[in-house]
Formats: C-alpha cells, sequence, structure tokens
C-alpha cells in the first residue's frame, strides 16, 4: 500500500458539481501529501531507510548495515513459528542507523515493537523514538499493523499510540488512516506492505481516538481533522445500533471485559463525540446538548437525525466555520448516493446552509435537493423542504427553482401539514422576486391547489395561502390573466367570509387579498363597496350578479356553518339567506335549504341571527315541501324544530321572522 492519506472517494457522475467537489477532495489529499512530503526532505539513504539522519559518528556504515539486516531478517517473521524469545527493537544508537532495506518489513517492526511494549520489562527510551520515525516514514503501515495486532488497543499498543500523539507530525500522517478505517463500517479491507490484507475492525480506530482524547494534552492536528473525525463518528454512532457481525461483537465483548467500555459500541461513540468536543473547547454546545437531552436521542436509529439536526443548530450557534467545513463533507458523501447515514447527513446540511458559498456550492445542492423532494420517505421530503426554503430565499438560487412548480403545487394536496407550510413559503419566497413571474398554465393551477388551504385548521397556512393567492395574482404574465378569472371570481365568497376570521392576520390578508382580487377582475363597484366598509352589500352584490350560481354558491357556504368561528358562521349564514331568495322557484332550492337547516341544528351556540334564519328557511322549506306534496324517496326529511327555536327567541328577546329584513 502506497505510504500518504487513504485514496480520494470515487468520481461523481451524477451531479454537474459532483467533479468539484471531487477535484476539492482531491487538491486536498494533494495538498496533504506535499505538506507530509516536504516534511520528509531529510536525506535519505540508497537502500530506502525508513529513518531520519540525525547525523553520524563513524562514516562506515558497513558493519552497522551487517547487523540490521541480520536483525530485520528475525523481524520480518513472525507469527507461530516466531522464536519466542523477543529480538531486540530497533533504535538509532551511537554506531549509526538502523535501517529498513524494504517497506515490508515495517509490519515485522511494529509487531516487535508492540510486543517488546506489552512485556514486563521496562522499555529502553530509545525505542520511543524508533516508533515515532518508523510512523512518520510508513503512517499507513505502523497504524494498519498495530489494529490488527492489537485491536483492543492493550498495554502496549497504547504506550505506542500516546507516543505517536506526542509528535503533531506523526499524529497528523496517522489521522488520514484512522479516518479511512473507521469510515468503513463493521470491517475495513487495508493492505500492508507485505501484502497482509485481513480485515481491521473499525471500532479499532474509534478505540485509538478515544485512547489519545483522553490524553492530558490534545495533539494540534486533531483541531484541522476534527470535521471529519465527527462526521466518521457520527455515522458510527448510527450503523452501530444495527446488529454487528459475530466476530465484531466478540471483538468488543472483549474491549468491555479488558477495558471496562460502555456494553454497547454506540454508547462508547457518543462518549468519544463528548472528549473531542471537550478537547476542541466546546463547554457551551456540550452543555446545550445535555440540556436538551440529546444525547440520548442520538442513541436510537429512528430519532438519530432529529438529534444530528439539533447538533447542526447547537454548533452552527456557537462555531459556524466548523459547521461549513462538515456540511461540504456531507455534501460530499451525498452528492455520491452513499445510502447510509443519508438521512442524519441531510439533517445536518440544512440546518446549515446559509453559512455556505451558494454562488460555488448552491447548484450542486439545488440538484441534491430536488432529487430528494421526490423520495419515498416523508422525512426526506421534509428535509428537502426546509433546504428549499433556505435557498429560495437567494434570488439566484429562486430562479432557477421555476421548474420545481409541479412537484411543489403536488405537495400542497399532502396532509402533513409542515409539508405544505414549508412548500407555501417556497412559492413565497420565489415571487417575492418581482422578475419571476408566474406562466399562463401554472397560475390556473396554483390557484386550484391554494383555494381549498383558506379553510385549513391551521392559522399559519391560511395566512400563507391567501397571501400567495394574491402574489399569483400579481404576477400572472399578461396572456395567463383570462385563464385565471374564473377562479379568482369563485374566491371572491371565500376570501370575504375570511374577512371575519378571528385571527387578525388571517382577516387582514384576506382584505388585501380580496381587495386585489376585485381589481383584477377590474371590478371598480365592488372596489367602492370594500372601501366604504359596507360588506354584505358587497356580498349582496357578488351574489345578485350571478343568480344562475346561486345554488353553488350557497352549496360553497355550507362548510362555514360548520366553523368553530362564530362570525363566520354569522357571515355563512347571511350569504345563505341571500342566495336563498335568489332561488326562489328552482329546483334544487329545496335540497339546499334542507342541507342548510341540518347543518344549523348541530350549532351549539347559536346566535340571534342564526335563529332567525334557521327559522325563514325551516318556513321556506315547509311551504316548498307542502307545495310539492309528499316526500318522495330519497328526499331529505326536514328538521322541523320551529316551536323550539320560537321559545329561544323569545327567551332571547330575539325579533321574530316578520323582522327578520331588518336585522
Amino acid at each position: 500500500m502506497a505510504e500518504g492519506p487513504p485514496s480520494p472517494p470515487r468520481k461523481v457522475e451524477n451531479c454537474p458539481c459532483g467533479a468539484a467537489l471531487q477535484r476539492r477532495a482531491d487538491l486536498e489529499q494533494l495538498q496533504l501529501l506535499q505538506k507530509n512530503a516536504a516534511k520528509d526532505l531529510t536525506p535519505l539513504d540508497s537502500a530506502g531507510s525508513c529513518w531520519r539522519s540525525v547525523g553520524q559518528i563513524f562514516t562506515n556504515l558497513t558493519w552497522c548495515r551487517e547487523i540490521v539486516t541480520v536483525f530485520t531478517k528475525d523481524a520480518a517473521e513472525p507469527g507461530p513459528t516466531a522464536p519466542q524469545i523477543i529480538p531486540p527493537a530497533p533504535s538509532l544508537d551511537l554506531f549509526g542507523e538502523r535501517v529498513v532495506s524494504s517497506p515490508s518489513q515495517v509490519p515485522g517492526f511494529v509487531r516487535n515493537m508492540h510486543q517488546k511494549l506489552a512485556s514486563s520489562e521496562p522499555p529502553d527510551d530509545r525505542l520511543f523514538m524508533d516508533v515515532l520515525r518508523l510512523t512518520e516514514a510508513h503512517p499507513t503501515d505502523v497504524a494498519v499493523t498495530l489494529l490488527r495486532c492489537a485491536p483492543s488497543c492493550d498495554r502496549g499498543a497504547a504506550i505506542m499510540w500516546k507516543t505517536i500523539a506526542s509528535s503533531g507530525t506523526a499524529v497528523e500522517k496517522v489521522l488520514p488512516t484512522l479516518l479511512c478505517v473507521m469510515d468503513g463500517w463493521p470491517l475495513q479491507k487495508m493492505y500492508t506492505s507485505d501484502g497482509d490484507n485481513k480485515d481491521v475492525f473499525s471500532l479499532a480506530a474509534t478505540r485509538v481516538i478515544w485512547e489519545i482524547l483522553r490524553l492530558p494534552w490534545c495533539p494540534e492536528p486533531f483541531a484541522e481533522y476534527s470535521p471529519q473525525l465527527l462526521v466518521a463518528l457520527l455515522c458510527q454512532i448510527f450503523v452501530s445500533t444495527e446488529p454487528m457481525p459475530e466476530e465484531v461483537d466478540a471483538f468488543w465483548k472483549k474491549c468491555q471485559q479488558e477495558h471496562g467500555l460502555a456494553a454497547k459500541p454506540n454508547s462508547f461513540v457518543v462518549s468519544t463525540v463528548k472528549a473531542l468536543f471537550h478537547r476542541l473547547q466546546c463547554v457551551e454546545l456540550l452543555m446545550a446538548m445535555e440540556r436538551k437531552c440529546a444525547w440520548d436521542t442520538l442513541l436510537r436509529a429512528e430519532t438519530h437525525h432529529y438529534a444530528v439536526g439539533l447538533l447542526a443548530r447547537e454548533m452552527r450557534r456557537v462555531c459556524l466555520p466548523f459547521c461549513s467545513s462538515i456540511a461540504l463533507r456531507l455534501l460530499c458523501r451525498l452528492v455520491r448516493e452513499e445510502p447510509c447515514w443519508e438521512l442524519p447527513a441531510l439533517a445536518f446540511l440544512v440546518e446549515v446552509l446559509d453559512g455556505l458559498d451558494l454562488s460555488e456550492w448552491g447548484n450542486c445542492i439545488l440538484e441534491l435537493l430536488t432529487r430528494h423532494l421526490l423520495s419515498e420517505s416523508m422525512e426526506m421530503r421534509r428535509l428537502a423542504l426546509k433546504g428549499l426554503v433556505v435557498l429560495s430565499k437567494d434570488p439566484s438560487m429562486a430562479r432557477k427553482m421555476c421548474s420545481l412548480s409541479e412537484p411543489l403545487m403536488e405537495l400542497l394536496r399532502n396532509e402533513d401539514i409542515e409539508v405544505v407550510k414549508m412548500s407555501l413559503s417556497v412559492f413565497t419566497n420565489i415571487l417575492l422576486n418581482k422578475d419571476i413571474l408566474t406562466s399562463c398554465p401554472t397560475a390556473p393551477k396554483m390557484a386550484e391547489a391554494l383555494r381549498p388551504l383558506f379553510d385549513s385548521d391551521n392559522s399559519h397556512v391560511q395566512r400563507l395561502s391567501i397571501s400567495l393567492y394574491r402574489d399569483v395574482m400579481e404576477s400572472v404574465v399578461e396572456k395567463g390573466k383570462k385563464g385565471l378569472k374564473k377562479h379568482v371570481s369563485e374566491s371572491l365568497l371565500p376570501l370575504f367570509f375570511h374577512c371575519h376570521d378571528e385571527n387578525g392576520r388571517v382577516a387582514q390578508a384576506s382584505r388585501e387579498t380580496l381587495l386585489t382580487a376585485v381589481n383584477f377582475l377590474k371590478r371598480r363597484d365592488l372596489k367602492q363597496l370594500l372601501k366604504m366598509d359596507d360588506p354584505w352589500s358587497f356580498a349582496e352584490r357578488v351574489l345578485a350578479e350571478d343568480r344562475c350560481r346561486a345554488a353553488e354558491h350557497l352549496r360553497l357556504a355550507l362548510p362555514y356553518l360548520q366553523s368553530p368561528q362564530e362570525p363566520l358562521r354569522e357571515a355563512a349564514i347571511r350569504s345563505i339567506g341571500i342566495a336563498g331568495m335568489l332561488m326562489r322557484g328552482q329546483r334544487e332550492e329545496l335540497q339546499l335549504i334542507c342541507e342548510a337547516l341540518q347543518a344549523l341544528c348541530t350549532d351549539e351556540s347559536p346566535s340571534n341571527t342564526n335563529l332567525i334564519v334557521q327559522v325563514m328557511l325551516d318556513e321556506r322549506a315547509t311551504s316548498l315541501s307542502s307545495s310539492s306534496g309528499s316526500r318522495q324517496p330519497g328526499q331529505p326529511q326536514i328538521p322541523c324544530k320551529r316551536r323550539q327555536l320560537g321559545d329561544q327567541r323569545r327567551a332571547s328577546g330575539s325579533p321574530g321572522p316578520a323582522d327578520a329584513g331588518q336585522t
């Protein structure tokens, strides 16, 4: 295996920005290789020595090389057949520098060092320097071999890892290999220079990170690699909630018995995450997560992505640059469509989107969110919408999102109220740009999708949908106005009802949209009535000028009789009374009046107006029923409650039916 950081991820073909992300990853790897190479520009001997030259007291190295050759021959053949006597570990002494004639001998040297340090004999001080020098020259071979021969991090391995951590150069070279192993859950196949390709436990690398984080000092490279470390650890928490292979389970039980670690690997990884934040001096973040019980939420697979989103919000509050670095790495993962940890990665990304440079990464993020907008997973859809709400606030991104009108309109019919809210917010943000117009085919579809939302149980959805309806009328292209007029005419009465809404913001939005609607229809007479604050004259004019559709208007008002708001019920009843007068003699009159009576009978707190209109409708229904003879099969039964209503009217001092026209 070539020395240096692990090879970068495979190329990204699906996303136009994938190549840019890949080039960035490649550049980071190249810079790291160049930095490591620059540190190793000390002269090396022609035989490929793995040790840095400190100086030579003797110029003749022939004798030293012969001794080292014999030593490396023994050290390169460990295993069951190896001698029980542990040969002396390589060291740099006054006679010159020890030489590794071939990189394939490095794993043997590492195993030899580990055995020496694991024994009860006190180690030679020179052995620690040898560990550092060997690690700096062959970091991958040293790290992978040590993870193989001592995965549970026994005494000898702990000493070696702590020795490596004492050198910023050594630990910086080893960290990429540890990260590569951590990413390959639960086992990662890694090659060493001697051809060994046995799997390495991912948790073994996490165990090393935990050991290093517990040191009294924190190696400087940990700050540089902290974004990669955090991503790898969070991913491990999630995947370790699933059942592990038998060999991994046996390995962890051994770790638990020998070192008293947590019974479950995901709990151990959470402890490692806490230790990392502690080393980064993010005490406020740790306290916030503790207060919100986020660590426990992080341990459960079904709530893991919620906790990751919460972590992102807290991190954004205290360390935004750190979040941006993590977000770009997650973006690279998501673009590659890696199924593992996709939902939590998106949960983190959407929380920190406003901290990214959208001019550089906006197109890639938009394509990613668009893909997940059509996902079968409702959680993915929610997260994609949440990200689109952020992107739509950027004018340049809003223009590129116009093509999403069809899927967004479909989501307006979704039963999930949060999905509807965010879809409305995306549309609203897009239409805030005055240079974006609503096309001919889109405008009627939007009006049709928004109209049912006027009557939503959620006041926020009501206000957003009514305001967006106004935006559609104002932004439609000239050619599209003709096709939109029919929808606007049909919306006048519902908007009129909601002008009486008890929620002040909904009522205000309805009045503004109603005024825009009469302007759109070029109805100066209706506009004048609205300005005169004469709402009932407005309703009479709308209904009187459309007598042929009186039955339709009456049916439109019927659902409002079930409204929990008394002002809306009264507005609907008044409109029904007007429509009933206009319908006299029509075939549908009896049916519709009976439907209205059925609705009125369910009113638990009828007002005086309700009672008067109910008596009027009751009388009219009785008259119609008498004139049409006996009730036909299938004809609704008229709920005659005249005496009861009369008693209620007299008790309340309400005017009789003869005075109804004056009410």
